[in-house]
């Protein structure tokens, strides 16, 4: 293995090193802070606009939700869960007005980036070698 060679010597890396500890100083620390996650009044954009049998069916998957993992959810979780089915309904629903037929294959398929070399068939020998 080859060593690659730094393109900094160490006397410069100190040099460097001591400058921004020296700077971080006069960062204020605001930079530093973390910012506090949004309540899900804040964060919550408005729920899309769902057929009837959109809305009972994102509810249904709402409640299926609830009745498996609702010991676990926080009630920001729950509100959040409420939101993501209603988002989700919403391209759910347009997946499903895709028309398709029985007989349609896949819109995706395996195509390889890089194609192999073919091998050439072997030519069969005349027969095995006669020993003298």
């Amino acid at each position: 293995m080859s060593e690659k060679k730094s393109e900094i010597s160490r006397r410069q890396f100190a040099r460097r090193a001591a400058v921004l500890s020296a700077t971080a100083s006069f960062v204020p620390a605001s930079v530093f802070a973390v910012p506090t996650p949004p309540t899900p009044e804040q964060a919550a954009p408005e729920t899309p606009k769902l057929s009837p049998e959109s809305q009972a069916e994102a509810e249904a998957r709402y409640q299926q939700i609830l009745s498996q993992y609702g010991s676990r959810l926080s009630a920001e979780e729950t509100t959040i869960v409420k939101q993501a089915n209603a988002t989700l309904q919403e391209s759910l629903d347009h997946v499903r007005a895709f028309p398709l037929e029985n007989g349609d294959g896949p819109a995706l398929y395996l195509k390889p980036l890089v194609e192999r070399e073919k091998k050439k068939p072997e030519t069969p020998a005349a027969g095995p070698a006669k020993k003298s």
